[in-house]
């Protein structure tokens, strides 16, 4: 047996690339003196208008009105928080083309599963329906999928009944679109950015007071002849934009027909609003009046 000639292992010169962490995958930001910029955001402002990545389904009713930026190269520009609440806050949100003077609008945005806090009752829900009868029983059990479903219904709830009442002709913010869970409206108040007041900051005199009844008697009649009740109406989902009330908050809108708590709740909204006003001198017999014919509109007796 012949034994093999010792020989020296070869040594290589280690190059360059030979060092492990030549190989990773390259980080943009090593080339890229934009480190931590989205590409795709616009190059002002927040994100660029949501108007035309919507469904036409979730875009506001037409006639839309002459101030609405519908154009695709429009960009939203955040501008402060004008409400915070347990179940969605409420931004201030400017959307413009770059370089012009853009619109004012509120972005109600409901809060995600980990952070909200929806105090809103099973009973609200009495009546509504999805496709699935498995989803119906998991919302009425409210199991941890019911809960979600329940929340994520409110957005899609409150824009569909603000495009019901505004082609009916009530008193409320125009919808502009839904997407998940934000909703946006058209902001009432000043060019400046203030919000119009709620009716609960008021201190009106007898003749103010009994102008605000009566434009609050006139939308309430509009939406029992749909059939509906507000469902949570109180002086705070009111504003008051140029002398006159109008109805917001309205993810909870009850068919007062199609639920059997239906009439329920369209007693307690007359009930507490005219607590309000008759505290601050209104006949007591004004919203007794009121809930009678509220209910005859809504075809309930």
């Amino acid at each position: 047996m012949h034994s093999s000639p010792h020989t020296e292992p070869v040594r290589r010169r280690r190059r360059f690339d030979d060092d492990p962490r030549s190989h990773r995958a390259p980080d943009p930001s090593d080339v890229d003196e934009r480190a931590g910029h989205d590409p795709d955001a616009p190059p002002e402002g927040d994100r660029w208008s949501t108007w035309t990545s919507v469904p036409v389904s979730s875009r506001g009713p037409a006639p839309r009105p002459s101030w609405l930026v519908t154009d695709a190269g429009a960009v939203d520009h955040e501008r402060g928080v004008l409400k915070t609440g347990k179940e969605a806050d409420v931004h201030l949100l400017e959307r413009a083309l770059p370089g012009r003077t853009g619109v004012l609008l509120a972005a109600k945005r409901y809060r995600d599963s980990d952070h909200r806090m929806f105090h809103r009752d099973a009973g609200y829900l009495e009546g509504r329906r999805v496709r699935r009868s498995r989803e119906t029983r998991a919302m009425a059990r409210r199991t941890a999928v019911g809960r979600e479903l329940v929340a994520g219904q409110w957005a899609a709830a409150e824009f569909a009944a603000l495009c019901r009442l505004h082609e009916a002709g009530a008193s409320v913010p125009y919808p502009v679109s839904v997407d998940g869970t934000e909703v946006l409206l058209e902001f009432l108040g000043t060019p400046g950015g203030v919000a119009a007041p709620r009716l609960a900051a008021l201190r009106p005199d007898p003749d103010e007071l009994d102008a605000l009844w009566t434009g609050l008697s006139a939308e309430l009649g509009t939406l029992a002849d749909l059939g509906y009740a507000h469902g949570d109406l109180s002086a705070y989902n009111v504003l008051v934009h140029e002398d006159r009330p109008v109805l917001i908050d309205l993810p909870q809108v009850v068919d007062v027909v199609g639920n059997p708590q239906g009439p329920g709740f369209l007693e307690r909204d007359v009930r507490r609003i005219g607590e309000w006003f008759g505290a601050r001198g209104l006949d007591p017999a004004r919203p007794g009046r009121l809930h009678a014919e509220l209910r005859a509109r809504a075809r309930l007796d």
